[in-house]
């Protein structure tokens, strides 16, 4: 961008008034998504939309450092040009996200007025969306601690409801952050304890109802709370195993897991052109099956 002649390459510049400002916008550069031939596992297809089981290690659609091998290559593949235009041409029939090392339930929409319906679900809260995660310690009500945790309180049913603003870090662009006094985008997260595990209890299986859907959101609360998911490289870092809870072979077991134990287990939403209510559900992946199983025979 110039002003009176003057390269400007600071957004920071002091500019005058009169200066007259001449912006160079480069051309648009191709971006041309390749359809591939990646398996997906199909639970759900009509004419309107799919609900794929994404397995861990798949990036829903192409950007920087992930040009292909993503899901929506694989749609491509699968479905040609019928998905849903709406998300443009890296993200056709895209209507919400997990992340890349995150196992579980996506619906894809395949026609406009079925992704419309389905957004609308999403940014009303309406849709169901359930995670199992297995997190460090266990989110006890009967703590101190954690109900002394800014946005951290207790629910219904012994749930804790955590509740804060999240946007992004402002030092690790990488990174979603809490903030609170209406700071970043309003995120609640609902968490119950389903299983304890450990000699003190030293990780538990929760399970993460989300009523609203923010970037890395269940990821962020829970560490926030203090109990961090395991395996997670972002959020959890500073959690270490509390090898004196498990025997030699289990702490070993967990400490293999590459990527953060959360799958997204359940998925609920009206169908946008029947009507009809629908509840969907994924088993756990090997990994975090085989870990459960070991929990539980320790």
């Amino acid at each position: 961008m110039t002003c009176g002649g003057t390269v400007l390459d600071t957004p920071k510049a002091r500019v005058e008034e009169g200066d007259e400002i001449d912006i160079t916008v480069p051309e648009a550069q191709s971006y041309d998504v390749l359809p591939q031939d990646i398996p997906l596992t199909i639970l759900h297809e009509d004419e309107d939309l799919i609900v794929i089981d994404k397995p861990a290690g798949m990036v829903v659609h192409p950007a920087p450092g992930s040009p292909d091998g993503t899901l929506v290559n694989a749609l491509l593949h699968h479905f040609g040009g019928n998905l849903s235009g709406i998300g443009g041409e890296k993200r056709p029939g895209i209507v919400h996200r997990i992340d890349k090392d995150t196992s579980g339930l996506l619906v894809v929409a395949k026609s406009d007025r079925a992704h419309h319906g389905l957004a609308k679900q999403f940014e009303k809260h309406t849709a169901r969306r359930a995670y199992l995660a297995l997190c460090h310690g266990v989110p006890d009500l009967g703590d101190p601690r954690l109900l002394g945790t800014r946005g951290v309180a207790a629910g219904g049913a012994g749930e804790v409801v955590i509740t804060s603003g999240l946007a992004r870090h402002k030092t690790d662009r990488q990174r979603q952050a809490v903030y609170f006094d209406g700071q970043g985008r309003h995120a609640v997260t609902h968490a119950r304890v389903l299983e304890r595990f450990g000699t003190p209890p030293s990780l538990a299986l929760v399970q993460c109802r989300l009523e609203t859907g923010r970037t890395h959101q269940i990821r962020v609360h829970m560490a926030h709370a203090g109990h961090a998911l395991l395996g997670d490289p972002v959020y959890g870092g500073r959690r270490k195993i509390a090898v004196k809870a498990f025997d030699p072979e289990t702490v070993s077991a967990l400490a293999a897991l590459d990527r953060q134990a959360l799958h997204a287990a359940e998925l609920g939403f009206v169908h946008p052109a029947s009507g009809a209510e629908l509840l969907f559900h994924s088993p756990l992946p090997a990994d975090m099956d085989g870990l459960l199983t070991r929990l539980r025979e320790a």
